[in-house]
């Protein structure tokens, strides 16, 4: 399921996303390149750091909602409006996509489509925070079929009411099901027809409803739901962007942070779907883990913490003090650092920041 290939043109053609800067680097606070980290963690220990991470969360209190971190989940909503736009071919770049959000403002010389499709998914992912976060969901449905046409409703009208789709039928607007057949995927596998897309949209709901099977590792659970939204591909156009917020929903209703797929993993991601297609969801579910420790520790941990509490050192790294650097430092007994009953090492903001002065001191003489 490498590409969406219909039997009539369709737009959104790769289906699919998540982040993950490099299999052995992970993200440090303001900075979107990957941080240096000593050798490649396993897959059990990628989803145990991830367990990790979040007791980490809720100690401090739980993912913060947007009305409390304006900051935190404004940034996250521009990365991932801008990535998960870009997988499917936009050509904004971030600063085009930040200006667009924050001031409504279209610079550069892109066309209209373009802006459209980001703001569209903008406003989708902004929705998802709100929904995920709501004082008022008290562990309801993690999912409705009402939600799932709102997410897509919401992604697809601004760019559909200047450039519909010309093969779409009425019934096939935003929000709602298609009315069109799709043809194989490369890996042969292919889609139901429309007439079954409601009952397996049905289906698929009431599988998630359930909820994680606590036997498995929930990052594959997730993936294999997720795998399962795109074989169905239930909408004309718009699959690959309206799967990718309502994993976020689910994944910010069960406690984490949302993933956000980088358009420079995209041929990872891709390979990840294929294989969840072929039933193995493993790689996929190990590329959602590592995105979501992405979005931990680039953008919630290191703003919830405060100066003076302990997180781990990877909340702590940056381009100035990598991981590897700090924890070198704390087993030499440079950086003031406790070091927990699970072997990780823990710091905080203020200590890392005395021990770059004391660096530099040292340096200087």
């Amino acid at each position: 399921m490498l590409c969406c290939v219909y039997l009539i043109a369709l737009n959104d053609t790769t289906c699919y996303d998540s982040i993950m800067a490099s299999n052995d680097a992970t993200f440090g606070p303001n900075n979107n390149r990957p941080i240096e980290t000593r050798g490649r963690m396993s897959r059990r220990e990628i989803y145990d750091r991830l367990e990790e991470g979040l007791e980490e969360i809720r100690r401090i209190g739980g993912l913060p909602s947007p009305l409390e971190a304006e900051d935190i989940w404004g940034d996250i909503w521009q990365q991932e409006a801008h990535n998960s736009t870009a997988i499917e071919g936009n050509t904004l770049i971030l600063r085009e996509v930040a200006v667009l959000l924050r001031e409504g403002r279209a610079i550069g010389n892109k066309q209209l489509r373009d802006y459209l499709e980001v703001r569209g998914y903008a406003d989708a992912a902004q929705w998802v925070y709100s929904q995920a976060l709501e004082p008022t969901w008290s562990g309801g449905a993690l999912l409705t079929l009402a939600e799932i046409r709102q997410a897509h409703q919401l992604t697809m009208t601004p760019v559909w009411e200047v450039d519909p789709h010309p093969q779409a039928l009425p019934e096939e607007k935003p929000g709602g099901f298609r009315r069109h057949d799709i043809a194989a995927f490369p890996s042969g596998m292919r889609p139901p027809t429309w007439t079954d897309v409601e009952v397996a949209m049905r289906d698929w709901v009431d599988v998630v409803c359930v909820g994680p099977d606590q036997g498995r590792p929930i990052p594959e659970v997730i993936a294999g739901w997720f795998a399962w939204f795109e074989r169905i591909h239930p909408f004309l156009d718009g699959n690959g962007r309206t799967g990718r917020l309502l994993t976020n929903l689910i994944l910010i209703r069960l406690g984490y942070p949302p993933a956000i797929v980088y358009k420079r993993q995209r041929a990872k991601y891709l390979d990840a779907l294929a294989k969840a297609d072929a039933g193995n969801v493993g790689p996929l579910g190990e590329f959602i883990a590592r995105a979501v420790l992405d979005t931990l520790y680039q953008f919630i941990v290191p703003a919830v913490a405060g100066p003076h509490r302990l997180v781990s050192l990877a909340a702590l790294a940056d381009r100035e003090a990598t991981a590897r650097a700090l924890r070198a430092a704390a087993e030499r007994g440079r950086l003031r650092a406790y070091r927990g009953g699970n072997g990780q090492w823990q710091s905080t903001r203020k200590w890392v920041d005395e021990y770059k002065r004391t660096r530099q001191q040292r340096r200087a003489l």
